[in-house]
């Protein structure tokens, strides 16, 4: 236990954050658009890119139950803490200060942001020939900066829960205001004694949890349609959903781990 963070730092950071939670209440462009008919959106778009937004969906289904070809090495993560002693397991990192955390996390979200959009712009290039490679190449991105950042929070993507609680960063990135304080409820049991009372319920309901994000995704991915105006549409799009989830993963993990700390500090009978 850090020693180094005293009840008011954590306290004061943990305000940070809830501001910021409550901050998440505008709907922008993309969730304004999101709630024309649905209907309209499956006219309007082909059925090769509806396959492969269900199949999408579907690997989020594998990888919340085996982490399936998303999970990835901490090694990577562990070696940009750069310290003297070298970071060999979770509980390490999940000693480390909160400082030391957001640096390694914040550095991932910047690496990952400035691919996606490159890569945006790469499959964007072709329109709607292309733009069946940047589905899973996106989800594929999200997963992982969303699982990188979990590792440098000292949280292990490995196991089921976590899991769980990743696609439902996902889906918070993606979600209404309204979806948005659904998810935040729900997501304060991780930080509780009810996270395994409600494990069954959270895996039965995984398809609900991705509903939200099939939507919108399905919308951004409309803007990509078009060859050559996609390049610039595919990189402000992929940048800008990388960014939220990165964003949305650092804010929720941080609030975990400092609430976590918190509960730790206390002393014998304080509730």
């Amino acid at each position: 236990m850090p020693t180094t963070e005293s009840v008011e730092f954590l306290n004061q950071e943990l305000e940070k954050i809830e501001k910021w939670e409550k901050d998440q209440k505008g709907l922008w462009f993309w969730e304004k658009i999101g709630r024309l008919p649905f209907a309209l959106l499956d006219k309007l778009t082909p059925k090769f890119i509806q396959a492969k937004i269900g199949m999408a969906i579907d690997e989020l289904g594998s990888y919340i139950q085996t982490g399936g070809q998303y999970l990835i090495s901490e090694k990577a993560v562990f070696q940009k803490f750069n310290l003297e002693n070298e970071i060999i397991s979770l509980e390490q990192v999940g000693q480390l200060p909160l400082s030391q955390m957001d640096e390694v996390a914040e550095e991932l979200k910047n690496s990952r942001t400035k691919f996606a959009a490159v890569q945006g712009a790469t499959t964007g290039f072709g329109g709607i020939f292309t733009l069946a490679i940047d589905i899973p190449v996106l989800l594929s991105l999200s997963l992982k900066v969303l699982q990188e950042i979990a590792l440098s929070y000292g949280y292990d993507p490995k196991e089921k829960a976590e899991r769980i609680f990743i696609v439902k960063c996902l889906q918070f990135a993606s979600s209404d205001v309204v979806g948005k304080k659904a998810i935040l409820e729900d997501l304060t049991d991780f930080a509780s004694e009810k996270k395994n009372q409600r494990m069954i319920s959270q895996l039965q309901g995984w398809r609900e949890v991705v509903i939200t994000y099939r939507d919108n995704f399905g919308w951004k991915k409309l803007f990509q349609l078009v060859p050559i105006a996609g390049m610039i549409f595919g990189s402000i799009i992929n940048k800008s959903s990388i960014a939220d989830v990165a964003e949305t993963g650092m804010m929720l993990y941080r609030k975990r781990r400092i609430l976590e700390r918190l509960q730790q500090m206390k002393k014998p009978g304080e509730v």
